[in-house]
C-alpha cells in the first residue's frame, strides 16, 4: 500500500510529467539555436582565415613581384612572364608593371652612446660638458701617507710630454731621402729614347744584328728547320731509310 501511494504522490505532485516534456522541448529548442549559432561562428572563423590567408598570399605576391622587378618586359626584350607564344600576358607580368621596385633600406648606425645618453630613441648626439669641474669639498684630511688631491689631481691631468724616441720619427731623414730615390727610379722611365712608329725618325738608321746571329756561333737548325736529328758519318748506307706502309 505504501509502495502504491508514494508513486502516486510522486507522479502527482513532485514529477510532473507534462512539464518536464515541454521543459525538454525548450531544451530541444535551446540547443538547435545554440547549435546554428556556433555553427555560424565556425562558418565566420574559417571565412576569416581564408581571407587571412589570401591577403598574406596577395601580399607574399605584391613583395615577390617588387623583389624581381628586374623581369618586366622591355620594348626590345619579353621578360619571362611574357612569352610571345601566349595570347596574353602572365599575371605576375601585370602585376610586376603595376608594382614598383624595391629598395635598399638604409642601414641604422648604432651607436655606444645610446646606452648612456637619450636611452632609447639616441636622437641627440652625447653632449660633454666643458665647464671646469667643481673645486673638491673641503672635508678633514684622511689619516696616513696620502698626497694632497690638488697634487694628485694637477699630476693626472698634466699635459702629454712624449719623449724623443716617441715625438721622432722611426726613419731617419737618410732612410727617408733613400726611399725617395727608390720611388723616383721606380717612376721614371727605363731610357730615353721616345718611340715614333708613325714617323721618318728610324729610315736613317742601320740594322744592328745581335751577337747571337752574326757571330761565329749562329743559332742550330734543330727545332727551327728540322726536328730530328741528322749525323751522316753514322750512318751505315748513304740513303736515308723511310718507312713503307
Amino acid at each position: 500500500i505504501q509502495k502504491s501511494w508514494r508513486g502516486y504522490y510522486v507522479r502527482k505532485y513532485i514529477h510532473n510529467y507534462y512539464a518536464l516534456k515541454k521543459y525538454l522541448e525548450a531544451i530541444s529548442v535551446n540547443n538547435e539555436i545554440v547549435r546554428n549559432e556556433l555553427q555560424e561562428y565556425v562558418e565566420m572563423k574559417e571565412n576569416e582565415e581564408k581571407r587571412k590567408d589570401l591577403e598574406k598570399k596577395e601580399k607574399e605576391k605584391k613583395y615577390q613581384a617588387r623583389k624581381m622587378h628586374y623581369l618586366l618586359s622591355t620594348e626590345q626584350i619579353a621578360g619571362i612572364y611574357n612569352s610571345p607564344f601566349r595570347k596574353s600576358p602572365d599575371p605576375m607580368e601585370l602585376l610586376l608593371r603595376k608594382s614598383k621596385p624595391l629598395s635598399h633600406r638604409p642601414k641604422e648606425m648604432k651607436s655606444h652612446f645610446c646606452e648612456l645618453y637619450d636611452w632609447p630613441t639616441c636622437k641627440k648626439p652625447p653632449t660633454f660638458s666643458t665647464a671646469q669641474p667643481l673645486p673638491p669639498i673641503g672635508r678633514q684630511k684622511p689619516q696616513g701617507p696620502f698626497r694632497d688631491a690638488a697634487e694628485v689631481l694637477q699630476q693626472r691631468y698634466k699635459p702629454l710630454e712624449p719623449t724623443l724616441r716617441v715625438a721622432a720619427s722611426i726613419n731617419s731623414p737618410l732612410e727617408k731621402a733613400r726611399d725617395e730615390m727608390k720611388k723616383e727610379e721606380w717612376r721614371n722611365r727605363i731610357h730615353d729614347n721616345e718611340f715614333l712608329p708613325f714617323s721618318s725618325y728610324h729610315k736613317n738608321e742601320k740594322y744592328d744584328p745581335s751577337i747571337h746571329s752574326s757571330g761565329k756561333y749562329v743559332q742550330e737548325t734543330y727545332g727551327v728547320k728540322h726536328f730530328r736529328e741528322v749525323q751522316p758519318k753514322k750512318w751505315i748506307v748513304d740513303k736515308v731509310s723511310h718507312c713503307i706502309f
